[in-house]
């Protein structure tokens, strides 16, 4: 044993690298130099530096491992050291008294405790393999993000923002009856290498009430004759064209691409005034989606399941269906993209009425799918929805209110969506007809008489804040036209006031419509929408002699200018 001790000792170079107990080298407190180059790290496996000597530096580049390290001895003069591929990995230098007897048993026992042990080396690795795992999976989240976010900015780039989706939003901003909610458009299109491109087959209002935690999907008929907004293609045509009509007019061209932002908007604006007239109520946001994104977004949340009312049979379309002419039949049917897409646009064995209802189960049963499964936090479900956006969805709304809108669609149930249509029993607004060959729909009460459209429009699309306060109003007669009261009456009720008395004034001699606040405040969204309907500024807290309060939080007392103020 001294023997082998002696030799060891014999071989030790001074000043060479020092080990800790992982096998790496330690730094050397001072220079070196050597008549012959050290052995390579064979841990490391890094080539001698230019002076003889070993890469100084762990091969992570680190002075030091986490952990214990072994701390040499050192002789005067003399530093210990064993040398690389030497089966002892810590050095160590015996006893000066009794070298030979237990005190070299002692530092074999003390190597062997301090050698590093196989479960070491295995958490130290896997500790490395975790780390790089961790790093990996927040760089490819990152990506996503990046390319999510970026897509949603190019889809969600608006700056208009609607009044509702604010919490506790001052009535001062609220315009009119309609703005206590959040009307959406949404549009359909064929898109590129469709005929009629830019045609929106499909046309229909998502009506959200942000208040009261209730929506409504409205389909107004792609067929419904109406007049253009501009004379580009002519002066009437069938209402799918009113997106086109105003895109085209501003490109000065036809170009089904939508790559231009300005025309896209255009083509908004023409929409917009053109449904506002028809239904009269104020939209706020539009979407456009052609068939690619729609049968994407089917796919991305796993297909959506129709309860069918009746077998949907249509031979023109079955070389589109795997050459079966049964599109979906009676009762539970689970459709991915391509079927759900068959099944919103088949009309030839049906009518364009029939068609909107299952427009609108579709729209019901993609938003249960995207709220209920937590697409919207699913990283690569979002990225698969994402990428059927790109060029293929446009809008006009903010990342921000999508993300407010989304919060809000969250709380509402399908059961408190109301699925309606202008034609859906016992609605009897429309009718059918032929203009020059084409096959339209109008009022029942002539062409451009949207009157009885409109108010039943507005009955189930109430204010939320109207619906909320729920205020009493009293409208009196103060002039001497008859029947007044009764007329401006019904309709304030068409638009969801509560109507109490209905009467004549105590005198008739009232040139300017006059409010009354009775409620000292509490009903200020009802009476914020009163004044500007009646073009108040100021309201009075005081009733005039011979006028009874009641159950009445607010009295209208109607002048001479309310036939000519009141907005239609």
């Amino acid at each position: 044993m001294t023997e082998i001790m002696d030799i060891q000792r014999a071989r030790i170079r001074p000043q060479q690298q020092q080990r800790a107990i992982d096998g790496f080298f330690l730094k050397p407190s001072s220079p070196v130099h050597r008549s012959a180059p050290a052995p390579l790290n064979r841990h490391a496996g890094s080539p001698p530096s230019s002076n003889g000597m070993s890469a100084q530096r762990r091969v992570d580049d680190f002075k030091r491992s986490d952990g214990f390290h072994s701390a040499p001895r050192r002789s005067a003069g003399n530093a210990g050291g064993v040398p690389a591929g030497h089966s002892i990995a810590v050095q160590f230098e015996a006893p000066q008294a009794d070298r030979r007897g237990k005190s070299a048993k002692s530092g074999r026992r003390q190597a062997s405790k301090t050698a590093p042990s196989k479960f070491k080396t295995f958490r130290k690795w896997t500790f490395r393999v975790t780390a790089m795992f961790l790093i990996l999976v927040i760089a490819v989240g990152g990506l996503l993000f990046g390319k999510g976010y970026l897509k949603l900015k190019k889809v969600f780039n608006g700056s208009s923002t609607a009044a509702a989706l604010q919490e506790n939003v001052d009535p001062s901003k609220l315009k009119g009856e309609g703005d206590g909610r959040i009307n959406v458009l949404l549009l359909g299109v064929g898109g590129v290498n469709h005929d009629g491109a830019d045609l929106t087959d499909t046309i229909m209002i998502a009506s959200v009430d942000p208040i009261n935690n209730q929506a409504i999907l409205f389909s107004i008929p792609r067929d419904l004759w109406v007049k253009m907004p501009n004379n580009y293609i002519s002066n009437y045509q069938k209402i799918n064209a009113a997106y086109e009509s105003g895109k085209y007019k501003y490109l000065g061209k036809q170009d089904s691409s939508n790559s231009n932002r300005r025309a896209i908007d255009a083509g908004f604006q023409a929409t917009d005034s053109t449904i506002e007239r028809v239904m009269g109520v104020p939209i706020h946001y539009n979407v456009l989606v052609n068939f690619q994104a729609f049968r994407q977004a089917i796919d991305t949340v796993g297909g959506v399941t129709i309860n069918a009312p009746e077998q949907l049979y249509d031979p023109t379309m079955a070389w589109e269906n795997g050459h079966s002419p049964i599109l979906a039949k009676l009762g539970i049917n689970n459709f991915d993209g391509v079927h759900a897409l068959n099944y919103v646009r088949s009309r030839e064995t049906s009518s364009d009425f029939a068609r909107s209802q299952r427009q609108r189960a579709v729209m019901l049963a993609l938003k249960d799918k995207v709220m209920n499964l937590g697409t919207l936090s699913n990283p690569v479900k979002l990225s698969n929805l994402l990428s059927a956006f790109g060029d293929n969805v446009q809008s006009d709304i903010s990342l921000n209110d999508t993300t407010r809108m989304a919060s809000i669609m969250k709380k509402i149930p399908n059961n408190q969506i109301q699925s309606v249509g202008l034609a859906d029993p016992p609605n009897h607004f429309l009718t059918t007809g032929n203009i020059n060959g084409l096959s339209t729909v109008q009022p029942r009460a002539g062409l451009e008489d949207y009157t009885a459209i409109q108010a039943f429009v507005r009955s189930k699309m109430k204010d939320g804040y109207i619906t909320q306060e729920n205020a009493n109003v009293t409208v009196l007669n103060g002039t001497v036209t008859p029947g007044l009261a009764t007329d401006k009456a019904d309709e304030l009720k068409s638009y969801g006031y509560n109507i109490g008395t209905v009467d004549n004034a105590p005198t008739t001699d009232y040139t300017a419509t006059t409010i009354i606040d009775l409620s000292n405040g509490t009903k200020k969204y009802t009476l914020n929408y009163l004044k500007n309907r009646y073009h108040v500024q100021t309201v009075t807290k005081t009733l005039p002699a011979g006028i009874v309060q009641g159950k009445a939080n607010i009295v209208i007392i109607l002048g001479t200018d309310a036939p000519a103020t009141t907005q239609n």
